[in-house]
């Protein structure tokens, strides 16, 4: 199974083309994630960009990271390509492809609480996931600033004691920025997202490239 990212851009000719400081942040998350990414981020038309992932949870994370910016539609498409895939995203094909087509689309519209949806050949599953993604969705958005700046500081075997004195605040203070920014929430329930995307695609991850 493959998970397709295609995002677009709100509002490019107000704001300006936030295109390549997006690829510039996505190829800087790949090399650190470099075998969950089959075809590398690129832009493709206009103020869209796309990238093919082999795993479900870097397929949530990256959709997350777009969130954060507020300045994203994002859709995910979960399920088979057409093998082999291209040399770029821009050249392949496949099932996965139209369902991320199909999900970015909607994220587009105003019907959608937050632009961010899943699509896959089980729609239950895919509207399972999009109701968890965008209620994440929601909640990286509405972060505020000294929440992410305790949440970006918060990596793997760090320590709230270790983030306090980074900020020099006392660890009673990081500790309610954890909770307002719903940073355990969140970890939570990332797995569930990424699950119910699996399940969207019908089938089981596509572990190497």
């Amino acid at each position: 199974m493959w998970f397709v990212l295609t995002a677009d851009q709100h509002a490019s000719r107000t704001r300006g083309d936030r295109v390549p400081a997006v690829l510039k942040d996505l190829h800087a998350w790949a090399r650190t994630h470099g075998a969950t990414v089959a075809l590398p981020a690129e832009r493709t038309v206009g103020d869209e960009i796309q990238l093919v992932l082999t795993e479900a949870e870097a397929a949530v994370d990256l959709a997350l990271r777009l969130c954060r910016r507020g300045e994203w539609a994002v859709g995910l498409g979960a399920g088979d390509v057409d093998e082999p895939l291209g040399e770029s995203a821009r050249a392949s094909s496949g099932p996965a492809f139209v369902h991320a087509r199909e999900a970015v689309e909607r994220a587009r519209g105003r019907g959608e609480p937050v632009p961010l949806v899943a699509a896959g050949e089980r729609h239950e599953a895919a509207a399972d996931a999009t109701a968890v993604l965008q209620l994440l969705g929601a909640v990286v958005r509405r972060r505020s600033d000294a929440g992410w700046e305790v949440t970006d500081l918060l990596t793997d075997g760090v320590t709230q004691r270790s983030v306090a004195a980074t900020l020099g605040i006392s660890e009673q203070a990081v500790s309610q920025r954890v909770r307002s920014a719903m940073l355990e929430e969140e970890r939570r329930a990332r797995p569930v997202a990424a699950g119910l995307l699996r399940r969207a695609g019908g089938g089981k991850e596509k572990r190497g490239t």
